[in-house]
């Protein structure tokens, strides 16, 4: 099974539809706070070299925003 991040904020509407999106197709990932968590802040930052979220980090490939077409191709989900 692929190694799901999703960093985000509690207030992000985008976020949320990520993660619905996930819990939907019955994937399990690890939800990251990033606006309590300055370390994990950084780590994205670091990653991405950018503030936004969502971030989906799916086996090591970093994905911005909710792209929908790009999740479903890595995770090999068919709609």
């Amino acid at each position: 099974m692929a190694k799901i991040k999703v960093y985000s904020t509690p207030v992000c509407p985008y976020c949320v539809t990520v993660k619905s999106f996930l819990q939907d197709k019955g994937l399990e990932f690890e939800e990251i706070n990033v606006a309590e968590n300055e370390a994990a802040r950084n780590e994205m930052v670091e990653k991405t070299g950018q503030m936004g979220v969502p971030v989906v980090e799916i086996d090591g490939q970093m994905i911005i925003g909710f792209d929908k077409a790009k999740i479903t191709e890595l995770l090999g989900i068919k709609e």
